[in-house]
């Protein structure tokens, strides 16, 4: 359970593992079609399967080691407005830990992305958990850029992975240090 960020807190957000209680809430992110398709979720036909396969995949990443997204709550109001979290993964045949978040379409454009990955990318260099951070970005998700570039991760590859074309944003445990250093 080391990458997981379970019991953190920002000022507005408080990290905890993911519940099957949960499953009724999250389901709402894959009524949207677009949000399906920035997530890689268009194979799977109703929101309800996306959701499992969502729960299945975060369930085996929290059992094996490998990182997983947590429930972010927001603290004034308690209520989940997404997830966010560290993930391991292999990306061109290199271990990397993957930042990954997504919000609730009614808690959206509200700086709760921002404040998430900041944790996250703040969490893992303080732990050292290795030297550099990615962002896999579906490159229609401008929105995902935008806040990936606010929170000091650059443009650097386009790959393939699992038959999906992905944007690469990173960033370096140096470059993250001049940051904090400012």
């Amino acid at each position: 359970m080391k990458y997981l960020l379970t019991d953190q807190e920002t000022e507005r957000l408080q990290f905890r593992k993911l519940e099957i209680r949960d499953f009724e809430v999250w389901q709402e992110l894959f009524f949207d079609e677009t949000t399906k398709k920035m997530l890689g979720m268009q194979a799977f036909k109703t929101s309800k399967e996306c959701c499992e396969k969502w729960f299945e995949w975060t369930f085996h990443r929290y059992k094996n080691n490998l990182g997983g997204q947590n429930i972010l709550l927001e603290k004034s109001t308690g209520k989940i407005i997404g997830q966010a979290g560290l993930l391991v993964r292999e990306v061109n045949g290199n271990q990397e830990i993957e930042i990954a978040y997504s919000i609730l379409r009614d808690h959206r454009r509200n700086g709760f992305a921002l404040e998430a990955i900041r944790k996250c990318k703040d969490f893992a260099f303080e732990n050292n958990f290795h030297e550099r951070l990615i962002s896999m970005i579906i490159p229609e998700n401008i929105n995902s850029k935008k806040t990936a570039e606010k929170n000091g991760l650059q443009y650097k590859e386009q790959i393939y992975d699992n038959h999906q074309k992905f944007d690469i944003y990173e960033i370096t445990k140096e470059i993250w240090r001049k940051s904090i250093a400012i």
